[in-house]
């Protein structure tokens, strides 16, 4: 998926996907639920930081 088409699925500004993809900007909980919503998975699967060997 694209950042526009995740942008408008989420209606989250595509500026704003760009920097939590960046690691800039850390989104609210309301956000990250949009997010994953519109990627069609749960939230800490795609914001959760797992140390993984």
């Amino acid at each position: 998926m694209s950042v526009t088409e995740l942008a408008e699925k989420s209606g989250v500004s595509k500026c704003y996907v760009y920097f939590i993809e960046a690691g800039e900007k850390n989104p609210s909980l309301e956000t990250a639920q949009k997010i994953s919503k519109a990627l069609e998975t749960q939230i800490d699967e795609i914001f959760l930081y797992r140390n993984v060997l």
